[in-house]
């Protein structure tokens, strides 16, 4: 592994306006502060960085998902005995988009959702997390079956010809082509039932919806080959690999890509 690096708030932004960003974009931001080296401030500078360079006219978003907040059948409570199912099903907390912790998104993730100005989508697994101009326009009314289709955060992002940020993190966690899954007709393509706790009616209830199935696995194939058509913005971070993209550039291209390849 190459020596870990130090990094500041003023080699972020540098790195970031190698990049490309700047004032008045719209971002959807995907971060792994561990592949940076030692953040010397932590996910809060990284945060204070990307508002400093997009602005009070420009956004920017982060998946702030909850999917333990799923039924166990899904495999998201892999490491609990099936016995005890009925119990998490009946006692897991309801979302709550004030408290609700992340899952596996990440430190800075984590402390954006709480980040002064920002706010949360509804969405009881699913959610984003957006500060900024357009930041209201973007997690309103994040439909329980549309998780990442037209009216969501991502569909939404899109209208506004928003960008995608890679901070340290690779295709597979490129949220946008999850789009592309809703929008490209392929002949494995279909929809599934998810259950999770949330309040309805003031009252904490078990909910079953139906929405699109997906799961990314083909999404690092998709980067690779999507570079090999498009001239993206790169940098290092300290340690980290950076990739900045228009979001409609990645999604158009997978929507032929999944078309192309999936069965």
């Amino acid at each position: 592994m190459e020596n870990r690096k130090i990094i500041i708030k003023s080699d972020l932004i540098k790195g970031l306006q190698e990049v490309g960003i700047k004032n008045g974009q719209n971002i959807i931001v995907h971060t792994s502060m561990k592949s940076l080296g030692f953040v010397c401030g932590g996910p809060q500078i990284i945060i204070e960085a990307l508002i400093d360079l997009v602005g009070d006219t420009g956004t920017i978003v982060m998946p702030t998902q909850t999917w333990k907040n799923m039924d166990p059948e899904y495999g998201v409570h892999w490491e609990e005995p099936k016995e005890w199912w009925d119990i998490i099903r009946d006692n897991w907390p309801a979302y709550d988009k004030d408290i609700t912790p992340t899952n596996a998104m990440g430190a800075v993730a984590e402390m954006f959702r709480h980040w002064p100005g920002a706010v949360r989508s509804d969405h009881p697994v699913r959610s984003f997390a957006a500060w900024g101009k357009n930041a209201h326009y973007l997690i309103n009314n994040h439909n329980l079956s549309d998780i990442f289709g037209e009216s969501s955060p991502i569909g939404k992002l899109y209208n506004l010809d928003g960008y995608v940020l890679l901070l340290g993190t690779g295709y597979d966690k490129n949220t946008s082509i999850h789009l592309a899954d809703v929008r490209a007709s392929y002949q494995s393509k279909h929809m599934e039932k998810n259950s999770c706790a949330m309040i309805k009616d003031g009252n904490r209830q078990w909910v079953t919806y139906t929405t699109l199935y997906v799961d990314g696995e083909d999404f690092i194939d998709i980067g690779i080959d999507f570079e090999k058509e498009y001239k993206i913005k790169k940098a290092k971070i300290g340690n980290a690999d950076v990739r900045f993209m228009r979001q409609r550039e990645i999604v158009d291209f997978a929507i032929k890509w999944i078309e192309k390849n999936r069965k």
